[in-house]
């Protein structure tokens, strides 16, 4: 399987609209394995085609593992999503501040808010029309990888310009966080 160089920064790609896909063929297919490939061998949960330097409207997702009571990784509880011409339809009023980060922007996260649940209507792998109803971190990654079919990266909607951070920086904060609670809860 091949692995796809993945655009990085302020790459001229990652701030375009986005063409619709028109054919589903077999270099289509071929590119949505080698995009799942890439997105895997980056530790990622998403990828854009215009993240690969292809400007077109499609996304794979998966979602992060399930564990169980024991912490113990519970098998099969990925789910693999590829959306082509993805469309939002519906968001929830409700919104929810989290952290993202991008394999485009590697070695940073920011806090952004997002819509806590949506509606999403786009094309499977074989062309069948889908609809899913999302909410939380799974609504959270598709709006994030929707964004990048419109030219927005995350740290366009970020909370606060300060709320940004390397990925050192974020976890020293939690660390000291945790540690606060810690303290708090022995007083």
């Amino acid at each position: 399987m091949k692995k796809l160089e993945i655009a990085l920064g302020e790459a001229p790609v990652l701030r375009k609209v986005a063409a619709p896909v028109t054919k589903i063929d077999l270099a289509l297919q071929t590119l949505i394995d080698e995009m799942i490939f890439t997105m895997r061998d980056a530790n990622g949960v998403g990828l854009a085609a215009p993240q690969i330097k292809e400007s077109m409207r499609m996304v794979v997702i998966e979602t992060p593992p399930e564990y169980d009571e024991d912490d113990e990784l519970i098998p099969d509880s990925r789910t693999l999503y590829v959306m082509i011409n993805p469309e939002i339809k519906n968001m929830s009023r409700k919104s929810t501040d989290g952290i993202e980060g991008c394999l485009s922007l590697p070695g940073y996260v920011g806090e952004v808010s997002r819509p806590h649940a949506i509606l999403v209507e786009f094309l499977d792998r074989r062309g069948k029309k889908q609809k899913l109803r999302l909410k939380g971190w799974d609504a959270r990654i598709v709006q994030h990888e929707v964004d990048h079919l419109d030219g927005i990266m995350y740290t366009d909607k970020l909370t606060s310009p300060d709320n940004f951070w390397t990925d050192e920086e974020y976890e020293e904060m939690m660390q000291a966080e945790a540690e606060e609670q810690e303290e708090a809860a022995s007083e």
